[in-house]
């Protein structure tokens, strides 16, 4: 696939090891705003370029790892974005946890482009970005979906198609934030009330995610946590204030259907409590300081 070019579109936590797992195959371009992320890329194997339009001009593919719906816009249709440069025939991969709201509205405005939305949010953290071992859904039409198929390929160990439709690929990773908020959340309590109780809390950790009441949140973010009462915290995988917004994302999908969501809705505000306590940019795994901020036992 030598002849196959995509541009990555954002090189941070998610977007380099993506990049340059692609690189391995693919002919990749990258943009980032941030100069030290470009010379890191160009290290790995990306061809840096000095704008977004230059990085999508004539590429099959366009990779998006961007923040929240706004950004999305942004970049496809603001003051420079990219929509009018992309190649017509191509897709553009959406990789991000937006909701499902303004996806029908990107959607008619790269139409008139000729370019299709790809929806494949994905689950998996840095490294396994890199290795290719991410979970992967995606929601596009059959030829979108072809047209994405070696970039999709690359980057999963698990690719599943939730539908046919721009949107599917959000409406299930709403669903799926709303178990990953809430495990992490769940956790955090139970290791601080390990912790109020006496008990050894790393043995604790091991001995739960061992047994029926594990989860990979517990068994993931749990050392984390624990981590997050040094004066350094634990190393930032994904910040907390994602979860502000994909909780919003998930109570807010849930009001529209008129279900009741009361577990999830608790644990938008853990987070929401933890970002007005200056833990926005923490670590996901500093909730637990916010149920107990100091640890009772070292």
């Amino acid at each position: 696939m030598s002849d196959y070019n995509v541009a990555v579109l954002g090189l941070g936590a998610m977007g380099l090891p993506m990049a340059t797992r692609l690189a391995s195959t693919l002919g990749v371009r990258g943009f980032d705003i941030d100069a030290a992320r470009l010379d890191l890329a160009a290290g790995h194997g990306i061809i840096p370029c000095a704008s977004a339009t230059e990085a999508v001009a004539g590429v099959d593919a366009v990779l998006l790892a961007v923040r929240n719906g706004a950004q999305l816009d942004e970049v496809l249709f603001g003051e420079n974005g990219i929509a009018a440069s992309l190649r017509p025939g191509s897709v553009v991969i959406l990789t991000s946890t937006v909701g499902m709201d303004g996806i029908p509205s990107v959607v008619s405005r790269l139409e008139p482009h000729g370019v299709e939305l790809v929806d494949a949010p994905l689950s998996g953290g840095p490294v396994r970005a890199g290795e290719g071992d991410l979970l992967i859904v995606v929601g596009a039409s059959p030829r979108a979906r072809e047209a994405a198929a070696p970039v999709l390929e690359l980057l999963a160990s698990t690719l599943t198609v939730i539908g046919d439709r721009p949107g599917d690929g959000q409406a299930f990773k709403t669903v799926n934030q709303l178990l990953c908020g809430v495990h992490i959340a769940a956790g955090a309590e139970a290791l601080a009330l390990a912790e109020s109780l006496g008990l050894n809390v790393e043995e604790t950790l091991n001995t739960l995610a061992a047994g029926a009441a594990g989860s990979f949140m517990l068994a993931n973010r749990g050392p984390r946590m624990l981590e997050a009462y040094d004066p350094e915290g634990a190393e930032v995988l994904s910040r907390l204030d994602i979860f502000v917004k994909d909780m919003g994302i998930v109570t807010s999908a849930a009001r529209a259907q008129g279900l009741a969501t009361p577990i999830a809705a608790a644990a938008e505000q853990t987070y929401l409590l933890g970002a007005a306590q200056g833990l926005a940019t923490a670590d996901d795994s500093a909730v637990i300081r916010v149920t107990a901020p100091h640890r009772k036992h070292s």
